[in-house]
């Protein structure tokens, strides 16, 4: 059959997510995939490169508990820690995810999906046929700046640094973002000797104190971390990565990471034959419909909202039910709180970075809750005062910090830097999400001793209503 009612061109946790609420709601459905089903998530990103973290992680939280400490001896076993993740991408195999498609009722066409027309994909000579909506779900790909040799260089990018079959003796990182940190934090682990080069501070996109945070982490793991620098070339020759920075000095390295951003897989779709720029992003709605089209969807990274997983299969949910409302003449609900709008991705985003320390934040942060001129309230408190984090690990560090909203008494945006602290996260997304009044928080009574307790510190900093 090449009609059906939904084309989905991309098999990633996204488009599958696009696929199956469509389906489950009665539709017909395909995906096109050239490479494997599950996509960048599942074999070349956030499942791969945690699990790489993983072992680390594990090591240093064990090195933090006296009782726990004496027992441990040596550092990562590298190579059963890539084991463990060759077991996790399962061996690049992906059988299961094309099992869990058919049982699903979702057709898959393997091979390269082209735009042709209105509605219409090719597959090679094979034209599929949609009759109510095509969604594009094709993600996103690393960015290669413009740096004199970085091409010719080859150097890594985020799939080969979790894909890789071996540690390198020694890395050079361009970058400083999530990708950056997170390589750069497994990579050191396992004893390769690591250089990070970042034109400014790093995770800028959080509040400044986590990027400060998780530079003083990377050092302490042994990390050449040079901030502010300017690469004015990359070569590769005799086996080894030499950076020219702006001052002349060169960094060499046995392989090399470029992790400075990402760009949509736009480049190759056939966006022209429909009236779109090739190797851009795609403007939607919050139906996540393309802006100017009745027909075409734009869902996941591919649309520059939000690129993270959980986000863009948040977006997958509502853009399956709102394609099945409009197939079947529904009525679609475009209320704030409709269940086939996605809105979250606007200002209640949670984001984790798995770095030591580990880094969670949701919302607002300060600046951005000042620029949007919001009546501002900051409570930050060290995470080593609640109880619960002296049990946890000696010496434990963190730092928490609530943006609230004084004119309207709710939170707006959270962090958190300290061991485990993504456990944290969910229920600061909550009180954001519902919008919960900091009146209501005092009854949401945190368990003691755990570091959740830092919820009824901040409410105390605060200051109970009527006091």
């Amino acid at each position: 059959m090449d009609d059906y009612d939904l084309i989905v061109i991309g098999a990633g946790p996204v488009g599958e997510n696009v696929a199956d609420r469509a389906v489950q709601r009665g539709l017909s459905a395909v995906i096109v995939e050239s490479e494997l089903v599950g996509g960048e998530c599942s074999y070349w990103a956030c499942m791969p490169s945690k699990t790489l973290l993983r072992a680390g992680a594990a090591l240093r939280a064990a090195r933090d508990v006296p009782g726990a400490a004496e027992s441990v001896v040596g550092g990562v076993d590298v190579a059963a820690a890539l084991r463990r993740r060759d077991e996790i991408v399962h061996e690049w195999d992906d059988s299961g995810q094309v099992a869990w498609l058919d049982g699903a009722g979702i057709d898959l066409v393997r091979g390269h999906g082209r735009l042709v027309g209105e509605r219409e994909v090719a597959v090679g000579d094979r034209v599929l046929r949609a009759r109510h909506a095509v969604a594009v779900c094709t993600g996103s790909a690393s960015l290669l700046p413009d740096i004199p040799g970085l091409a010719d260089a080859q150097l890594w990018t985020s799939r080969e640094a979790t894909g890789a079959r071996e540690a390198p003796a020694s890395l050079v990182v361009l970058g400083g973002g999530v990708v950056a940190c997170e390589m750069a934090t497994a990579y050191a682990s396992f004893g390769t000797h690591v250089t990070v080069l970042a034109r400014s501070a790093l995770l800028r996109g959080m509040e400044p104190f986590v990027g400060e945070r998780v530079a003083d982490g990377l050092r302490a793991a042994g990390v050449d971390l040079r901030i502010g620098a300017e690469i004015a070339r990359v070569d590769r020759a005799d086996g080894e990565v030499a950076v020219t920075l702006g001052d002349g000095s060169v960094v060499r390295a046995a392989e090399g990471l470029v992790a400075t951003g990402r760009v949509p897989r736009t480049q190759d779709l056939g966006l022209e034959a429909v009236g779109l720029e090739p190797g851009a992003w795609l403007d939607v709605d919050d139906t996540l419909r393309v802006r100017g089209s009745d027909w075409l969807y734009a869902v996941g990274d591919v649309n520059h909202r939000v690129l993270l997983t959980h986000q863009g299969k948040y977006q997958a949910r509502a853009a399956g039910d709102v394609i099945a409302t409009r197939a079947t003449g529904g009525a679609v609900d475009d209320a704030d709180w409709g269940a086939h709008v996605a809105t979250a991705d606007h200002r209640a985003v949670p984001q984790v970075v798995f770095t030591e320390p580990e880094a969670a934040a949701v919302g607002l942060t300060e600046a951005q809750a000042r620029a949007e001129g919001l009546s501002v309230r900051v409570l930050d408190y060290d995470l080593s005062w609640v109880a619960g984090a002296s049990t946890y690990a000696k010496g434990y560090e963190g730092t928490a910090r609530a943006v609230v909203d004084e004119e309207r008494g709710v939170l707006v945006g959270a962090t958190f830097v300290g061991p485990d602290v993504a456990e944290l996260l969910h229920a600061a997304t909550i009180a954001i999400v519902g919008e919960v009044p900091i009146a209501r928080l005092w009854h949401a009574v945190p368990p003691y001793p755990t570091v959740s307790e830092v919820w009824l510190r901040w409410l105390e900093a605060y200051g109970r209503p009527g006091a």
